[in-house]
């Protein structure tokens, strides 16, 4: 699917922006999946006040959608319409530790977030060794693993509006819950800052191994995946139910269950998006079939069918 063109539009509008315009970029190479049709603009600011100063100047109503590195996405193979934002390492991926804190970008990969946490002793943040994404994501989702979350840490977020203004968010005003945040979707996090406390290197990087550990040997970490598809229920884990209901291997064209882990779905090779949503679908009936709980999306669905 093609998309009509409107970044001149949008160059037109904005004269001053820094940041990188494509038309009907693919999006599927962004994402683990490796799925999905274009964007109709993907749009890369160079910084923060870049990125302030194009949203200040969108037309108002023109759809507005942020990815990350896409290891918790499933874009649909219609594409999406309007202007996909993905923010770069180079202007928003520094973090840097003082004392206890550690402040990062909303483009740093938690795990270099946990790698400079134990560089400079500070424990608390080695959870983040093993979520496959980055700080932004982090915040939208109140990212966790290994028995901690985001809200354990988190002193306060930065972000920008629709209308370009600048927003500080305290640990209260992000409105956890479990995977998930009540700030306004609209908001673009830009950077977070974190607390942790200063421990022993030893201790700290023996817990970082064992979320490592973890990982390697519970989850199908080298496969075309989107890590953990559905939250668990409370008081169930996913993976019991969805195996309990028979979906262990389960395939819907060239998407797949893992036989490793019953909450990841894998794209064997030629899976599209509609196969992987498919599948979940039906791993999402069969469960409520089988034991009458209905399961929730952890990985979000973003775009048009094809």
């Amino acid at each position: 699917m093609t998309f009509p063109d409107i970044t001149p539009e949008l160059k037109a509008a904005m004269p001053g922006l820094r940041g990188r315009l494509l038309a009907n970029q693919s999006l599927a190479e962004l994402t683990w999946f490796r799925v999905g049709g274009p964007a109709q603009v993907l749009f890369t600011p160079a910084d923060e006040d870049d990125l302030a100063y194009f949203l200040k100047h969108l037309r108002r109503g023109l759809p507005v959608i942020v990815v990350g590195v896409g290891s918790n996405l499933i874009v649909r193979d219609g594409g999406i319409p309007g202007v996909v934002i993905r923010l770069s390492p180079r202007g928003f991926g520094d973090v840097r530790a003082d004392g206890d804190i550690v402040s990062a970008g909303a483009a740093a990969l938690d795990k270099r977030v946990a790698e400079t946490a134990a560089a400079a002793n500070i424990s608390g943040l080695e959870f983040y060794f093993g979520i496959p994404g980055t700080i932004g994501g982090a915040l939208r989702m109140n990212g966790g693993a290994n028995g901690s979350e985001t809200r354990d840490v988190l002193i306060e977020a930065t972000g920008i509006g629709r209308d370009g203004t600048r927003h500080t968010f305290t640990n209260a005003d992000m409105k956890f819950v479990y995977r998930g945040s009540g700030v306004d979707p609209s908001i673009i996090f830009t950077s977070a800052r974190f607390r942790g406390a200063i421990a022993a290197p030893e201790a700290i990087r023996a817990r970082m191994n064992e979320v490592q550990n973890h990982r390697e040997t519970a989850q199908p970490i080298r496969e075309k995946t989107g890590g953990s598809t559905f939250q668990n229920p409370p008081g169930h884990s996913a993976w019991k139910l969805i195996d309990a209901a028979g979906c262990r291997g389960l395939r819907v064209g060239g998407a797949q269950v893992s036989e490793m882990h019953c909450n990841f779905l894998i794209n064997t090779g030629a899976a599209t998006g509609h196969d992987i949503e498919t599948l979940g679908e039906t791993v999402r009936a069969r469960v409520k079939e089988n034991s009458g709980i209905e399961l929730h999306w952890e990985i979000k669905r973003i775009g048009i069918p094809a």
